[in-house]
């Protein structure tokens, strides 16, 4: 049986964006994004939590996404519980992205699942493909990150703002750059070195 649009997007194959069940699913999710985003109080916070579990697949507990927010789809967002995201988070989902326990987004992080072909003429027939991005349990992102499609983030890993993230990192793990590589391991030390620095401050 020939596969749909959305099959094929979801099985990470080449597919037509334009095809009128997808453009469907992103205008969906710009409506409620445009609840979200202009028509909901940032102290609402029983309105925006009612709308981000309509837009995304799945929404654990103690989920605060700061305002504005913008996604493809929504439909193919899945976050664990605390997760929390700064101003200015884009998610292009086609791929699907999962996120696990505890992660934090700083400001104008970007997460790209989507590709497209070098080929200019199938460029503009609207051809993508899309691969998916996982982040572990306790991830941070620094500010202006960029993490694209087929990408895995191991847990308790801190990515430096300003990075390329074009191939998978470990758990447990500095990394920085562009392209993003893990530069040392996140140790006791780092723990000590920061519980001293509470204690002095009071």
């Amino acid at each position: 049986m020939m596969k749909t649009e959305r099959e094929k997007m979801l099985a990470g194959m080449p597919h037509n964006a334009l095809e009128a069940g997808l453009a469907a699913e992103r205008d969906r999710a710009k409506e409620l994004l445009h609840d979200y985003n202009i028509c909901t109080r940032p102290g609402d916070m029983a309105a925006r939590e009612a709308i981000i579990r309509r837009l995304f697949g799945k929404a654990g507990k103690d989920v605060f996404i700061t305002q504005p927010f913008y996604c493809d789809y929504g439909t193919y967002i899945e976050v664990g519980d605390g997760f929390y995201t700064n101003f200015n988070c884009t998610m292009l989902d086609a791929g699907g992205i999962t996120i696990g326990n505890g992660v934090l987004l700083a400001p104008n992080v970007g997460l790209y699942t989507v590709g497209h072909p070098l080929d200019a003429d199938l460029r503009a027939q609207a051809y993508e493909d899309a691969k998916p991005i996982v982040i572990g349990d306790n991830v941070w992102i620094g500010a202006q990150s960029i993490i694209l499609g087929g990408v895995t983030i191991g847990s308790n890993t801190v990515v430096a703002a300003g990075s390329l993230v074009c191939k998978d990192l470990p758990a447990n793990v500095l990394a920085m750059g562009s392209p993003c590589r893990a530069v040392r391991e996140i140790t006791e030390e780092d723990r000590a070195a920061y519980l001293a620095r509470i204690r002095a401050a009071g």
